[in-house]
C-alpha cells in the first residue's frame, strides 16, 4: 500500500534550501553600533532537522555581540512560512511569509511602541548558488514605505 504525502513532501517545504549551508557573513559595522567605514563578520549555519520538516539557523557575529538561533517551518494550512527567532541579547520574534516574487519575505506582526505601530520584516534577495543579501527593515506606515536597519552579505562557505 502507498504511503500518503506528508506535509514535509510539499514543493514548497524546499523553498528555504538557497539559505542551507554555512556563511561567511558582513555588514556596515555603523548598523549594529560599530565605527562607520569599517565592515563587522559573522558565520551561520542553516540546516534542516526532523525529517526535512524544519529549517535551524545558527548566527554567531565574530565579536560575540550577537547570537541567535532561528526555527522555520511551512504551515501548509495557510501556506505561509512561520519562523521563530530567539538570541543572547533576550529577543524573541515571530514572523511569517513568503515568496514574493525573486525575494522571500518574513514579517512581524504589527507592534505598538508609545505612540507609533512598527512592523519589522526579513527580505532574502539577490540570491545565487554562493551568495545572497539579506535586509532587515522597519515600517513606522503599516508597510507602505520601509527603512533599512540592517544589511548583510552572505557569502557561501560550504
Amino acid at each position: 500500500m502507498t504511503q500518503p504525502p506528508t506535509p514535509c513532501d510539499s514543493p514548497e517545504v524546499f523553498q528555504f534550501d538557497f539559505w542551507l549551508g554555512e556563511w561567511d557573513l558582513s555588514w556596515p559595522a555603523v548598523q549594529t553600533g560599530g565605527k562607520p567605514g569599517e565592515r563587522a563578520i559573522g558565520t551561520n549555519r542553516i540546516e534542516r532537522l526532523f525529517g526535512q520538516c524544519v529549517v535551524e539557523e545558527n548566527f554567531a557575529a565574530a565579536d560575540g555581540s550577537l547570537r541567535g538561533r532561528s526555527l522555520s517551518v511551512f504551515d501548509p494550512g495557510s501556506g505561509l512560512w512561520r519562523q521563530t527567532w530567539v538570541d543572547n541579547t533576550g529577543g524573541y520574534l515571530l514572523f511569517s511569509g513568503g515568496f514574493d516574487g525573486e525575494n522571500m519575505e518574513l514579517r512581524t506582526s504589527e507592534v505598538e511602541r508609545g505612540d507609533e505601530t512598527i512592523v519589522n520584516r526579513m527580505v532574502f534577495h539577490d540570491i545565487g548558488e554562493t551568495s545572497l543579501q539579506w535586509d532587515w527593515q522597519g515600517s513606522r506606515n503599516g508597510g507602505e514605505t520601509w527603512a533599512e536597519r540592517w544589511t548583510i552579505a552572505y557569502t557561501r562557505r560550504i
